[in-house]
């Protein structure tokens, strides 16, 4: 039996027994690994890890709704203790040396579940945390959960108005103004922060101890004036002044109506599922904000709730924790492609279970989105098993590239491919640029609130996802001449940093970013000998390991004239390697060595290690390793060094 994958017109032949060749036979084993990590179903789903505090924050909120059940608290706890670092912190990402304000709230969740101060575990983590600047110092998501149990005063958190529901689309300073995962958690968040609820613990419960004989939780973590004179964030500093002052002179009616209004749009934006934006944020702070405002735990919408975060959780052994969000969508799309890249054919069984499954999570009906895109018609895919308001373009884009490529007969499916190549094309924003989520969600002074200490309050267009609308466009036949095509090849050439590369908003970073856009552009028919293309090129040669392999770490978001650097991974040689290869260097030294690393440092199962996060949720502040990274971008890479090799030498 041989199987046989395509490049420009060349044809490919994939050996079933690979004799004598280290990668063919790599390529291979990685291949059945992933054929027996599929569900029966047709869909892939890999853990989606992040960090300890969407555990501890379960923990917290089942404490207020009084659902902590004990046995399952327990094994919470048990996942709480594996993942303390030696030095008594808790980590945002693999080797970031800990965290203050992850391990905040990982201790503050122990306390709850009754873990005495005296543990060592929590002696450790208090002299972490007071070598960091101390518990005032966290950031505000964190001290609203110090405030929910009054541990710090609410006075002390930056003002979140609930009126700021009433405020019309056209005003330009509406809800919509910021990004959907901004919105679905801050609707409900606002509701919560009117209301200030404390929900008292007994002493032994609380973190007292945490605070320094100087430290005042009442006032001392209050926002201030910073050094710089006039600037945005001072402008926002008087402005929380201000409106502090009106929290507590609102008129009711206004507040009854904005509470009304922002109750409404928690129940509506409910899928049936029970989900609310398909990530932890939202669907805690909108089942915090329901029972702030009176809804009893058997009430039907908090039961679909607490089953939704339930169906996020993770059991191993005696450990027990919850993922920030499940991405079966992009797995599976990333899986076929992959399969397909290494030479599985269309019609295969696995891949017609897993393309049909793909087309029946297609979304028909309007989103969010939709109100600054009105005459759009839908027809985008989102990331997780039920999301529909919130279709993103990344995923619709790897989604319709899969289907073309692993159907057996996609002509048969072209009005489904049609609406989701239409509704990708649709959402270019004003620059030329595409977005995850929004059209021109662009209004970057947001990012400068004190509630936005996080920076991720907007979703503007970013270079992965841009150039994955443009590989997209390709894969279906469509040349740089095309109206969307020319204006995101403009974006993306002015957006290319000095040394070549480019920045990676939902991947770790610029090694993903100038993978994704060399890929866009040489599907898309782009002239890979131009000169802006040779100097990414020239830049991710330079880039390279001494063990032939690529990696970056996370922590360059905030520190960008070092990117490019760090430990070498699976995922990110892949993306180094589809990137050199598509701009023709299959042939190079450097490819060479690249796919050596991955051939040596492949497990005996087909599969690989990598413990270092590699995927983005807030640059810098949220990352994500997606445990299927390390096999489906490896197995990619090495089917596409295998067909162009091959294609060579034919």
């Amino acid at each position: 039996m041989r199987t046989s994958g395509t490049v420009q017109g060349a044809v490919y032949q994939f050996p079933a027994k690979a004799v004598g060749d280290p990668v063919a036979a790599a390529a291979l084993g990685a291949r059945r690994a992933m054929l027996e990590l599929q569900n029966p179903e047709g869909y892939w789903r890999a853990e989606l890890e992040s960090n300890v505090t969407i555990t501890a924050e379960y923990i917290l909120l089942l404490t207020i709704l009084g659902e902590a059940e004990p046995g399952r608290v327990a094994r919470m706890v048990n996942y709480l203790r594996s993942k303390q670092l030696d030095n008594g912190g808790w980590s945002l990402w693999y080797g970031d040396g800990g965290e203050l304000s992850t391990t905040v709230e990982a201790y503050q969740a122990l306390k709850l579940a009754g873990v005495p101060p005296s543990d060592p575990a929590l002696q450790k983590a208090r002299t972490f945390i007071q070598g960091r600047g101390g518990v005032l110092k966290s950031r505000v998501f964190t001290r609203i959960f110090l405030a929910l149990f009054g541990q710090v005063s609410w006075d002390g958190i930056p003002t979140l108005p609930v009126e700021f529901n009433l405020m019309p689309l056209w005003s330009g300073l509406s809800i919509y103004e910021l990004s959907s995962w901004s919105r679905a958690t801050i609707v409900p968040l606002s509701v919560v922060m009117v209301r200030r609820p404390v929900f008292a613990v007994p002493p032994e419960l609380g973190v007292a101890e945490l605070f320094g004989p100087d430290e005042h939780p009442s006032d001392d973590h209050r926002v201030r004036f910073q050094l710089n004179g006039l600037s945005l964030d001072n402008f926002f500093v008087l402005a929380d002044v201000i409106l502090k002052q009106y929290h507590r002179l609102a008129y009711p009616p206004v507040r009854k109506r904005a509470l009304k209004k922002a109750e409404a749009w928690i129940l509506a934006h409910q899928e049936e599922s029970g989900d609310w934006g398909g990530i932890q944020p939202a669907m805690l702070n909108s089942l915090l904000a329901l029972h702030c405002l009176g809804y009893p735990n058997d009430h039907p919408v908090i039961r679909r709730g607490l089953a939704a975060l339930e169906a996020f959780t993770l059991a191993e052994g005696d450990r027990l924790w919850l993922q920030s969000c499940i991405s079966p969508v992009w797995d599976t799309a990333l899986a076929v492609r992959a399969l397909v890249a290494a030479g599985l054919e269309p019609g295969h069984p696995a891949l017609t279970r897993a393309c049909h499954w793909l087309l029946a999570q297609q979304i028909f009906q309007p989103g969010d989105w939709s109100l600054k895109n009105p005459y759009l018609p839908a027809g985008g895919w989102a990331f997780e098993f039920v999301n529909n308001h919130y279709p993103d373009v990344d995923d619709s884009a790897v989604v319709l590239m899969a289907l073309k490529e692993g159907l057996e007969r996609p002509e048969a499916h072209r009005t489904a491919l049609r609406r989701g190549l239409d509704w990708c094309v649709g959402m270019q924003s004003k620059n030329g640029g595409f977005a995850a989520f929004d059209v021109d969600n662009t209004k970057e002074w947001l990012n400068h609130i004190p509630f936005a200490d996080l920076k991720a309050l907007i979703d503007p267009p970013t270079e992965d996802v841009t150039a994955r609308v443009l590989e997209m466009l390709g894969a279906f036949g469509y040349n740089r001449e095309h109206p969307a095509a020319q204006r995101a090849l403009e974006y993306l050439q002015a957006a290319q940093q000095p040394d070549g590369s480019w920045w990676g908003r939902w991947g770790v970073n610029y090694i993903y970013g100038t993978w994704s856009v060399l890929m866009g552009l040489e599907r898309l028919g782009e002239d890979m000998r131009q000169s802006y293309v040779r100097q990414a090129v020239g830049w991710l040669k330079a880039h390279q390991n001494p063990d032939g392999g690529w990696g970056e770490t996370c922590s360059y978001y905030h520190q960008p004239k070092r990117r490019g650097q760090g430990d070498s991974t699976a995922s990110q040689t892949a993306w180094a390697l589809m990137g050199l290869m598509t701009a023709g260097e299959t042939d190079c030294p450097e490819v060479a060595r690249g796919v050596d690393f991955l051939v040596r440092t492949q497990r005996p199962d087909g599969r690989w290690d990598e413990e270092f996060f590699t995927g983005t949720g807030f640059p810098g502040y949220f990352m994500i390793r997606y445990h299927l990274y390390r096999d489906c971008f490896p197995l990619m890479a090495l089917g596409m060094y295998l067909r162009r090799r091959g294609a060579k030498e034919a």
